[in-house]
């Protein structure tokens, strides 16, 4: 299924304050996820297969490298927990890297939120508007994706513009 996010991804000193403004908003926790996503060698945008407790899928998204707020397009694949599908794309494709890390899962409507653990990075904080409905409301997912920025006060200075899999391999 493919759709439109809007996102950010910011460090994050301070999980817990984002863990009681989101308990004080009443947002739906799914629990935390040991997640491992193998990213793909491939010609364009971003391949990962997301293997986890709690969400397993293949996912393809395009979106550029830039603090802030950022569109992207998403499609989303569904995968069985311990698929071979692994294997086979990683001879197909080559692996380019692999993330490692405990992610923490809430959502307000249409809004997701990630508090994650990554290995070798640290913590981090992501916000995702996502058009589930595929309605195309850019502005409306946007101003969602603000909201939440000023509401959980990150500045400006934390916000990461690259992927994890982009940090990491830049270590």
């Amino acid at each position: 299924m493919a759709h439109l996010n809007i996102e950010i991804k910011a460090k994050c000193s301070n999980p817990k304050r984002i863990r009681e403004i989101l308990m004080e908003y009443e947002a739906e926790y799914k629990g935390t996820d040991h997640q491992v996503d193998t990213y793909f060698v491939v010609p364009n945008g971003r391949l990962k297969l997301r293997e986890g407790n709690i969400e397993n899928n293949l996912i393809h998204y395009i979106r550029p490298d830039q603090d802030g707020p950022k569109a992207s397009e998403v499609t989303l694949v569904p995968t069985g927990k311990n698929s071979e599908l692994k294997s086979c794309l990683t001879k197909a494709l080559g692996v380019k890297v692999v993330v490692d890390k405990q992610r923490e899962i809430y959502f307000i409507e249409n809004v997701k939120f990630h508090i994650d653990e990554v290995k070798g990075l640290g913590n981090f904080v992501e916000i995702e508007a996502i058009d589930q409905k595929n309605l195309r409301m850019k502005k409306i997912l946007l101003g969602q994706c603000n909201y939440y920025m000023g509401l959980f006060e990150i500045p400006e200075e934390d916000l990461i513009s690259e992927s994890y899999s982009d940090l990491i391999l830049s270590k």
